[in-house]
């Protein structure tokens, strides 16, 4: 009587595992062959391995998910920052010719504010008024925000539709002016008399270039009540400069 031959053996479902013993593990032999499964990407074909069809028959195919870079993400720094040259080039040139013959759109500088423009200026200004005491710098800018600040409230007391955020960047593009005589003024110190001349040039140059943006007609009989202060506020910003 011939001995009882072995089990039969199971046969694994698709996908399932068979646990055979280490004796028999012996005596097995043979390769696994990858699954050939090509995924349509996009009118792309792309094979997939074993291990993740595996995983996507299991349901676990979402860690294989890879997120799309957001365009919002790869800004240039200074559009992000909301900054733009061109238009701040356009401003300066505006502030530096105010004499509407030139045929330049001057309102964009009042109608238009940007916060960058008038702050890089404020800041070169800061830096040829130092005189080796850094101080200056910080009182230049506090000077500019609440001068604006002043004129600002005057200006609505007195009638105007002007917004803080317009006041700050003509105010600040207005120093373009008193910059440009810097250079002037070291060479013709020594001459008393042409350094006050291209002072007083300088300041009507700025208060000029700022009246004619921030006193509008709705200012009427009301202006010099406005251009005044703009007036006194250069006289101070250039005292600031040459140490008065």
């Amino acid at each position: 009587m011939e001995p009882p031959g072995p089990p039969p053996a199971y046969a694994p479902a698709n996908g399932d595992f068979t646990f055979v013993s280490s004796a028999d593990a012996e005596d097995l032999s043979g390769s696994i062959a990858s699954s050939d499964v090509k995924l349509n990407l996009g009118g792309d074909f792309i094979k997939e391995s074993t291990a993740t069809t595996f995983l996507r028959q299991r349901g676990y195919g979402w860690l294989l998910e890879v997120e799309d870079d957001d365009p919002e993400d790869n800004k240039p720094l200074l559009e992000e920052l909301d900054i733009d040259l061109k238009d701040i080039y356009y401003k300066i040139r505006c502030v530096l010719m105010p004499m509407p013959s030139l045929g330049f759109n001057r309102q964009v500088v009042r109608d238009n504010p940007d916060f960058w423009g008038p702050l890089a200026v404020v800041l070169f200004f800061s830096m040829i008024s130092l005189y080796g005491q850094f101080r200056v710098v910080s009182w230049i800018i506090t000077i500019w925000i609440f001068g604006s600040l002043t004129i600002f409230l005057l200006a609505r007391v007195l009638g105007g539709e002007v917004a803080y955020g317009q006041v700050l960047g003509v105010i600040g593009y207005s120093l373009l002016p008193l910059i440009v005589i810097a250079p002037v003024l070291v060479v013709v110190g020594s001459f008393e008399v042409v350094s006050t001349l291209i002072k007083l040039f300088g300041v009507f140059w700025a208060a000029y270039s700022a009246a004619s943006l921030l006193v509008g007609e709705e200012f009427k009989t009301k202006k010099p009540l406005l251009i005044y202060p703009i007036f006194l506020l250069y006289i101070y910003f250039l005292s600031l400069y040459t140490g008065v």
